[in-house]
């Protein structure tokens, strides 16, 4: 078994395909902000992946074993670059300009998990 906490959040792109294909590559590998990467690590973010369907996406973030939510997505809030790179990939959210990454992300509730 691995030793992480898993959280699971959605959000909606505006319906537009030019968009779409624009916010897929600013998230292409390579292609995020390094300071964005690197704030995500120090706040306890092990490991990140967003799938899309249409303008739907979801994300499936692995932390750290003691990380808190809360806390972690303030912290991740005041790192160098995150306002700018939250008000940037905005454009392409269905989401206001100054909104924060948690503030956008949605928390997703788990309703099965198989084995339990």
């Amino acid at each position: 078994m691995k030793n992480y906490k898993r959280y699971c959040k959605t959000l909606k792109l505006e319906d537009d395909p030019r968009l779409i294909e624009e916010y897929k590559k600013v998230h292409a590998p390579g292609a995020a902000w390094p300071e964005i990467s690197q704030g995500m690590r120090e706040v306890g973010i092990v490991d990140m992946e967003i799938y899309l369907l249409s303008n739907q996406l979801f994300m499936i973030m692995d932390t750290v074993p003691d990380f808190d939510h809360e806390k972690a997505m303030k912290e991740l809030a005041q790192k160098p670059r995150q306002a700018e790179w939250e008000k940037y990939v905005s454009q392409f959210q269905k989401t206001s300009s100054d909104a924060s990454a948690d503030e956008k992300w949605q928390l997703m509730e788990r309703i099965y998990k198989l084995g339990e």
